[in-house]
């Protein structure tokens, strides 16, 4: 079945994946590209978002985008950098704001009957993230609304299809943002609303079935949400000729091996289990820095997997758990999406000597999308709701060198830790927490002796996709009885302290 596509040109806004959820959550198909590679099947796509950017349109680095085959032609939906474009070089005036335009406004008026404005009221809230404003419209524009600072707050080329906004729809600060990007795409551009978890697992198991045939596939298993969904869409597909691996690097959370591999068991995966720590924690002996460990463990996991491939016969496929954030992130131009921060080992990380053919079932999704398909596969909602885990595991949340000792410590700390989350009810209102051990020493006193041992830190956070988080405020009584829990029940630890930085300019993880 043909779904409508939405195409969404990326100019390096950090929220241009925001645009691609919300589009998705109205259950239509959207698709993120750099504005300097615009699709040559444009046909294909019913209507267009230009993204907002870092980037100014007066600066020397203006980001140009080739709009012959989209503007006028096609619906095209402008936000914040995009509506500064197409005023700026259409006739209109762009200059710098008096005051940087950030954060919550409101609607202060709206043009009667405005499609784009339906079902929105005056005094909407909306969220402003630039310091150009737009002085004068564009030629043929005409004002559709305004806050009580910016005035051309949203506008419309008369004669065409193309609407403007200063403000981030995407932003769940933007009250009622939702519902305008459903004015744009269903009432202004036609579009249907059929792109559903159910659609997608039926097309992709359709699709898999064509692609690999009666091929053998072989898949790597992490424990963590994507490779574990991924699994029982190849298994629904094609059963028994998917060979599951499941390495345990000695970096999982406590019992997590044993545990995880049961699971898998009891789905009715054909997995195998592979006990590596030893292997790892060599590979890793003395290694400090954080990019080195990631790359340490990466080329570890590479050289087990491969060993055990090697023991299948007659294997044509290798499949990933590899989601849309990943594929993004490994095609960022210059201007394209932001400037990707971490090494990420999900993309191209394997070597040449597998030779293997990649099939990803979930690249065209986002993490909340894999969690609504592992829901209509009736994936366990434990093993869904779990908290993402870093790829390197407890490798990147012990700073400094590891050894054997020190995952053992880490691991008890976290048990405690998320055990306690479990228990008071707090798991499932957390994004993702860990807990981090410090390449410090404290003086303690503990009985009559005083002790001279390590630090750890806990990390709580919410979030809807991992690229902004805010710390969550855990209650004092749940933070004093872990920490009490902590330091008697784990040797080598006197000292817990609690996270209380954001993303940005913190990240989640502390390596």
């Amino acid at each position: 079945m043909q779904h409508d596509k939405v195409l969404i040109l990326d100019f390096g806004s950090q929220y241009t994946q925001l645009i691609a959820r919300r589009v998705r959550e109205l259950n239509i198909y959207s698709e993120i590209h750099p504005f300097n590679k615009i699709p040559t099947d444009i046909e294909s796509y019913k209507a267009v978002i230009l993204s907002g950017s870092p980037n100014s349109v007066r600066g020397e680095d203006v980001l140009h985008p080739d709009l012959t085959d989209i503007r006028g032609k096609k619906p095209m939906l402008a936000v914040c950098y995009g509506a500064q474009y197409l005023a700026h070089f259409s006739g209109g005036n762009v200059a710098p704001s008096n005051t940087r335009e950030y954060g919550r406004a409101n609607l202060s008026y709206i043009k009667e009957e405005e499609t784009l404005f339906s079902k929105i009221g005056s005094g909407s809230q909306v969220w402003m993230s630039h310091s150009d404003t737009i002085k004068t419209l564009p030629e043929q524009g005409v004002l559709i609304a305004s806050t009580a600072d910016v005035t051309n707050a949203a506008y419309k080329i008369e004669g065409e299809q193309t609407y403007a906004i200063q403000f981030h729809p995407e932003v769940y600060h933007s009250t009622d943002g939702k519902q305008l990007l459903e004015n744009f795409l269903v009432n202004i551009a036609g579009i249907n609303q059929d792109w559903t978890p159910d659609s997608f697992v039926e097309e992709t198991v359709d699709a898999i079935k064509e692609k690999v045939g009666n091929d053998k596939v072989v898949l790597g298993l992490s424990g963590g949400v994507d490779s574990t969904v991924a699994a029982v869409l190849l298994n629904k597909a094609i059963g028994k000729n998917l060979y599951c691996i499941f390495v345990n690097n000695g970096l999982l959370r406590k019992n997590e091996f044993e545990n995880v591999l049961t699971q898998y068991e009891g789905m009715g995966l054909n997995v195998k289990g592979v006990d590596a720590s030893q292997r790892f924690l060599d590979a890793l002996a003395g290694i400090e820095d954080p990019e080195a460990k990631r790359k340490a463990i990466g080329n570890a996991f590479i050289e087990v997997f491969d060993d055990e491939a090697h023991k299948l016969t007659d294997v044509k496929w290798l499949a990933q758990g590899t989601i849309y954030p990943d594929v993004i992130e490994s095609v960022s131009a210059t201007g394209g999406p932001s400037a990707t921060i971490k090494s990420h080992h999900n993309v191209g990380g394997l070597p040449d000597f597998m030779k293997l053919k990649i099939v990803e079932p979930l690249r065209a999704i986002f993490k909340d999308e894999v969690r609504r398909v592992g829901n209509t596969l009736g994936v366990d909602p434990e093993l869904l709701g779990r908290h993402p885990f870093p790829g390197p595991g407890l490798g990147i949340r012990i700073l400094g060198d590891i050894t054997a000792e020190k995952v053992r410590i880490l691991q008890e700390v976290d048990a405690i830790f998320i055990n306690g989350l479990k228990s008071w009810g707090l798991y499932d209102k957390v994004w993702q927490a860990g807990a981090m051990l410090l390449p410090v020493n404290s003086v303690g006193v503990m009985g009559d002796e005083r002790t001279y041992e390590k630090c750890v830190a806990l990390r709580a956070v919410e979030s809807t996709d991992g690229m902004t988080a805010d710390w969550v405020n855990l209650p004092y009584e749940f933070l004093q009885k872990t920490s009490n829990e902590i330091i008697n029940k784990v040797k080598g630890v006197n000292r817990v302290v609690y996270d209380i930085s954001s993303k940005p300019p913190a990240t989640i993880e502390w390596e």
